[in-house]
C-alpha cells in the first residue's frame, strides 16, 4: 500500500490544481496496475507546513509532533495522511479508528517511544527525540522583522525554500553539501495577525553577517494586509482511483 502527498502551489512543482490531480491520478493507477493499493491526498503548498525549514529544525518539529505538540497544520496534516496508512495496512478499520490510534500513540508516548528504537537501530542518539537540543544548532539567530501592522496574507513557500538553500540548508545540485544546522523559523503565518517590528522569521545561521538581499528576500516572502486571508484548506482533493 501506498500513501502520496501530491503538493501544489507556487512552492510546489504543480503549480496548479488540474496538473497535481492529473500526476496524481497517473501514479495511482500505476499502483492499482500493480496490484497496489494507492491513495493520493492533494495538498496545498503556498506557504510552509509547519514552522521549520531545515534538516535540525523540523526534525525537531517532527519530534515535538511525537510528543503530542508542534504546529496545529503539520499535526493535523500527519493525522489525515497517517490515519489512512493504517487504513490501506488494514491496521485500522476506516480513517477515524486509525485517527483514534494515531492519537492515542502521541498522547501516551508510544509514538515517540518507537522513534527512540528507529533511532537506537540505526546508531543515533535516541535522546535528541526528547532533547532536541542535542541536534546540531547554528551558532546564532537573526531576526527578520515586520515593517507595518496588519495580518500576514503570504508566506511565499517557494521564496522561504530558496532562501533556504542559499543559506546551505539545501542543495541545487548534487554535488552541493548540506548544513543541518542552519535554517528558517517561521515566527508568524498566514492569517496571523503581526506589529510593525514584530518578528515574522529567524534565521539560524553560523554568522550574524548575513547578506541584506538574502534578508531582504526572506522578508519579501511574506505580505502583509489589512485583513486576514481566506482559510485554505489541508487537503485539496483525495484521489484512491
Amino acid at each position: 500500500a501506498l500513501v502520496l502527498d501530491v503538493k501544489v502551489g507556487r512552492g510546489a512543482f504543480m503549480k496548479n490544481l488540474r496538473d497535481a490531480r492529473a500526476l496524481a491520478s497517473s501514479i495511482v493507477r500505476v499502483g492499482r496496475l500493480a496490484k497496489k493499493q494507492v491513495t493520493a491526498f492533494i495538498t496545498p503548498m503556498e506557504a510552509p507546513l509547519g514552522r521549520a525549514i531545515g534538516n535540525a529544525l523540523e526534525t525537531a518539529e517532527a519530534f515535538e509532533i511525537l510528543h503530542n505538540r508542534g504546529p496545529d497544520d503539520l499535526r493535523e496534516l500527519t493525522l489525515i495522511l497517517g490515519a489512512e496508512m493504517l487504513r490501506l495496512g488494514g491496521v485500522a478499520r476506516n480513517e477515524s479508528d486509525g485517527r483514534k490510534q494515531l492519537e492515542a500513540a502521541m498522547a501516551n508516548g508510544r509514538g515517540a517511544g518507537r522513534m527512540r528504537q528507529i533511532v537506537r537501530a540505526q546508531g543515533g542518539d535516541a535522546r535528541t527525540i526528547d532533547e532536541p537540543d542535542r541536534l546540531p544548532q547554528a551558532r546564532t539567530t537573526v531576526p527578520i522583522v515586520a515593517t507595518k501592522t496588519g495580518f500576514v496574507t503570504h508566506a511565499d513557500a517557494l521564496d522561504l525554500g530558496l532562501a533556504a538553500v542559499a543559506m546551505g540548508a539545501g542543495r541545487s545540485r548534487a554535488d552541493q553539501s548540506v548544513d543541518p544546522r542552519v535554517g528558517i523559523t517561521l515566527n508568524a503565518k498566514p492569517g496571523e495577525a503581526v506589529k510593525r517590528g514584530d518578528t515574522l522569521a529567524t534565521l539560524h545561521v553560523n554568522d550574524a553577517n548575513v547578506d541584506e538581499s538574502l534578508k531582504k528576500r526572506i522578508a519579501g516572502a511574506f505580505e502583509i494586509g489589512a485583513r486576514p486571508p481566506r482559510p485554505q484548506p489541508l487537503v485539496m482533493d483525495v484521489i484512491r482511483k
